[in-house]
């Protein structure tokens, strides 16, 4: 525990630890959270037309995403070679915000109605993926219409496989 203290008091000394062990680690997770979860939401919400459904399978997804992400960035490197920090602490801030971003656009299943929650979901997925592109945009210096056109292409793509396969 001590040494994650450390890590965060040099986090807030240095940019580019902050942008290495926070920022690259979270904003990976958040993207493939927000991302890989939109298949097996939308999908299920598409076959089954029940909220109930699509909640559990959109909170199953987000849980699954967020821990097998915490793994794998935990366990990629140590961060000596790197300079990517404790290996621990970055697993956390990727599978936290794997979670964050798959368990989003899954609340507005809570809503009975599935249209009404597909609305909701619709809007927070957007909401999502404009976030994400205003992070590479902030923290990257990518330009912001490039990143938004990449990142929507890229959640537009999961977004239609997801309808398709629910759909058929």
């Amino acid at each position: 525990m001590p040494e994650i203290l450390n890590d965060l008091e040099a986090l807030a000394k240095d940019d580019r630890n902050f942008l290495l062990r926070i920022v690259q680690p979270g904003l990976a997770g958040l993207m493939d959270g927000s991302v890989s979860t939109l298949a097996p939401i939308f999908a299920t919400a598409f076959a089954t037309h029940n909220s109930h459904t699509v909640f559990l399978i959109g909170a199953a997804a987000a849980v699954g995403a967020g821990i097998s992400m915490a793994f794998s960035e935990g366990l990629s490197d140590d961060g000596e070679l790197t300079g990517r920090g404790n290996p621990i602490y970055r697993g956390l801030v990727t599978g936290g915000m794997t979670f964050l971003g798959g368990f989003l656009h899954t609340l507005p299943f809570l809503i009975a109605n599935v249209h009404v929650a597909l609305t909701w979901a619709y809007l927070v997925v957007g909401v999502e993926l404009l976030v994400i592109s205003w992070i590479r945009h902030k923290y990257f210096k990518s330009s912001l219409p490039l990143s938004v056109l990449q990142v929507v292409v890229g959640g537009g793509l999961v977004f239609a496989a997801g309808v398709l396969i629910g759909s058929s």
